[in-house]
């Protein structure tokens, strides 16, 4: 083989290699390639801004026309269940004690709504409901209670009627009872409240606010306690909103500032309810927090302690207009 072939093919093997070997950017260089990505991606986020409030601008455009377009009267109604269901059995499980029982959970927990949507005014009504049964049974005692004992027991209904000041704002009148249902406790207590002229604030579809300065709490008992009725102030406030995807979540507040005595007196409550649901079905949460300081009293406690339910279980949902 001639000697200036090979010089020739060593040449281009190493120019082969040296065109796979490449040479690292410089510091310049690099910060140069970062200003033009920097300078692409402001571009692209101002294009983004501009599209994401073009597409708001057109779905207000589209929820007025919906509601150009929608006839009154309008109605609309809905319902939400949840369930739940615990049972336990033991047999000589000697690690427990008692060793041998069975028990059983019953919780439910109902919400139900419907709303007439009228030009110049409104009418909402509310009712909501949860029950829970707790039966326990000792074996090793014949002579024990193992009958159902109720756990929750709460009902409440609520009439909120609106004539319209704006779209977001009415004057407003309101009806709320709440009373228990087992064992004879119902009306025994109940409250009952009623709201002259007030507000009712409804800034967004999901959300509103009702303030009635002048609200006369009536409390109904049969009980050796005296319960104390008195002229307060009514706030109420409801919100929805679709937490992700399937994922709802429905709460109420209820609160009365008593005028007369307003530590003793007063109450409030907290109802929460979340749900999933596929067709309708899913998994439901209802939460409830409330405090009523005269309740503690006619139990003989010595403090006013928060008052929690929670029902977990299955769920059904129906929300409908008509």
């Amino acid at each position: 083989m001639k000697p200036q072939f090979l010089l020739l093919l060593l040449c281009y093997a190493i120019t082969a290699i040296q065109a796979q070997v490449k040479t690292p950017p410089t510091t310049e260089e690099l910060q140069v390639l970062l200003a033009t990505k920097a300078q692409a991606l402001d571009t692209v986020n101002a294009q983004l801004m501009a599209l994401t409030a073009q597409s708001e601008s057109l779905k207000m455009e589209m929820i007025a026309l919906k509601d150009q377009i929608t006839p009154y009267p309008r109605w609309r109604g809905g319902l939400s269940t949840t369930m739940g269901l615990n049972l336990a059995n033991y047999d000589n499980w000697l690690p427990r004690k008692p060793s041998s029982l069975s028990s059983a959970t019953i919780a439910a927990a109902a919400n139900i709504f419907m709303r007439l949507d009228q030009r110049r005014y409104f009418w909402k009504n509310d009712l909501a409901a949860n029950l829970g049964w707790l039966k326990f049974d000792d074996k090793d005692i014949p002579d024990d209670n193992d009958s159902f004992r109720p756990t929750s027991d709460v009902l409440n209904i609520r009439s909120l009627f609106g004539w319209k000041i704006t779209k977001k704002l009415a004057f407003s009148t309101m009806m709320e009872y709440r009373t228990s249902l087992l064992n004879g406790r119902f009306n025994n207590p109940s409250y009952l409240d009623l709201g002259s002229l007030g507000l009712a604030w409804t800034p967004t579809p999901n959300f509103s606010a009702t303030l009635h300065s002048l609200n006369y709490n009536f409390v109904f008992s049969r009980d050796e306690f005296n319960f104390e009725g008195s002229l307060g102030a009514k706030l109420v406030v409801d919100y929805e909103q679709a937490l992700a995807k399937g994922l709802a979540w429905k709460s109420n507040f209820s609160a009365f500032a008593s005028y007369k005595k307003l530590s003793e007196l007063s109450n409030w409550a907290w109802s929460n309810n979340f749900s999933t649901a596929v067709k309708g079905f899913g998994v439901g949460l209802d939460l409830a927090l409330r405090s009523n300081k005269q309740e503690s009293r006619a139990a003989e406690l010595d403090e006013n302690p928060l008052q929690l339910f929670w029902v977990l279980g299955v769920s059904y949902n129906l929300s409908k207009g008509f």
